[in-house]
């Protein structure tokens, strides 16, 4: 249709102009002939009007407002004022916002002189033909203009679903490389030293060294167990809520790991929310890998807390200062961090560092809402 524009342009400047005035009769002068061909060139002015509307109407105008100060006694055919009313609406659409006005205000000055150049008998047939014309183009560019926002709203929208997506699925990533870094820091932590301790303990006490053996495989077989629990968590299937009972297991396993822990329940642990629960042993799971590797022999003391009101729970693991030789595992130092990001996510709080004779305490206070 864009393509068959200047086509149309052209077949209505020959419809309303050029010949309307051959019937009547071509002009005879040279100044009417000129005229007649000012007119002609206002209608084919708006050819353009789609890629530069601003210089096609005022081209258009400033040609109808040159033959009509030259038009003396030139007949002009009546028809041709739709070229004018034309040339009005595309006036409108090149302008927006404050220029918009100052447009319209001139817009009405150009009528008002031509209104004068072209002695018009009539004023309503004069507004007839320029005002709804301007409207109809201001009412285009208002609509161009808005469709245009939308797009531009509806391309950052997506982009904002993209980045949100892209967010999602880094913090995916994120929160199942701590679950892995949990599940796998923790036992193969226990193996290592069960490992060195049944080397040690094989010729010397094979009975000591068959519990140490033994640790290792309970320690894998649960491993194993948390992966696969953590596989069908990953696939959307339905598992039941952890709570916290599942502290109790792990200070069991680390018990017989050869550490010396102790675990204190404080508050109504039965209502708990599971995502805390799950937190809170995450916690004290970490905790307890990190006393293994760096604190062999040393006493654990956890306490778990949850205030009368319900509203909070807090984690405390506490280990003293290394009384064994310390076994060659070597951790990433993305446990702590882990944690830290996780607890802050659920708008917690989370402190770990050392304390009073070389002894190493982390605390965490979880939101139970």
């Amino acid at each position: 249709m864009r393509r068959l524009e200047p086509i149309l342009i052209a077949l209505g400047v020959l419809a309303l102009v050029v010949v309307p005035t051959a019937l009547r009769g071509w002009p005879t002068t040279v100044p009417g002939t000129v005229v007649i061909a000012l007119v002609a060139a206002g209608g084919l002015a708006l050819t353009p009007w789609r890629s530069h509307p601003r210089v096609a109407s005022v081209t258009s105008l400033g040609l109808f407002a040159t033959a009509l100060a030259l038009q003396g006694d030139v007949w002009l055919p009546d028809p041709a004022i739709v070229l004018l009313s034309a040339a009005l609406a595309v006036l409108a659409l090149g302008w927006s916002g404050r220029a918009a006005w100052l447009v319209a205000v001139g817009a009405a000055a150009y009528v008002a002189v031509l209104y004068v150049l072209a002695d018009m008998d009539s004023p309503v047939a004069t507004v007839m033909f320029t005002v709804p014309p301007f409207v109809v183009g201001t009412v285009l560019r208002l609509r161009r203009e808005t469709a245009e926002e939308l797009e531009v709203r509806a391309r950052e929208l997506e982009e904002e679903r993209e980045l949100f997506a892209e967010i999602a699925v880094r913090h995916e990533r994120t929160r199942i490389a701590g679950e892995l870094h949990d599940i796998v820091g923790h036992a193969i932590s226990v193996m290592v030293v069960q490992a060195a301790a049944g080397q040690r303990l094989v010729d010397v006490d094979p009975e000591r060294a068959k519990d140490a053996f033994a640790a290792i495989s309970e320690s894998a077989r649960q491993g194993t167990q948390d992966l696969e629990r953590l596989v069908v968590l990953l696939g959307g299937a339905d598992i039941a809520s952890p709570d916290l009972t599942l502290v109790d297991e792990v200070v069991a396993r680390a018990s017989r790991s050869g550490l010396h822990v102790t675990c204190r329940f404080e508050g109504d642990r039965e209502g708990v929310p599971a995502p805390v629960a799950h937190l809170a042993f995450r916690v004290v799971q970490e905790s307890l890998t990190n006393a293994l590797r760096h604190a062999p022999g040393a006493q654990v003391r956890i306490v778990i807390g949850v205030d009368e009101a319900g509203r909070r729970l807090t984690v405390r693991v506490e280990n003293d200062a290394a009384s064994g030789e310390k076994p060659a595992v070597v951790g990433t130092g993305r446990g702590l961090v882990g944690l830290r990001e996780r607890v802050q996510a659920v708008g917690g709080q989370f402190r770990a560092g050392p304390a009073a004779a070389g002894a190493w305490v982390v605390e965490a206070d979880v939101p139970v809402g």
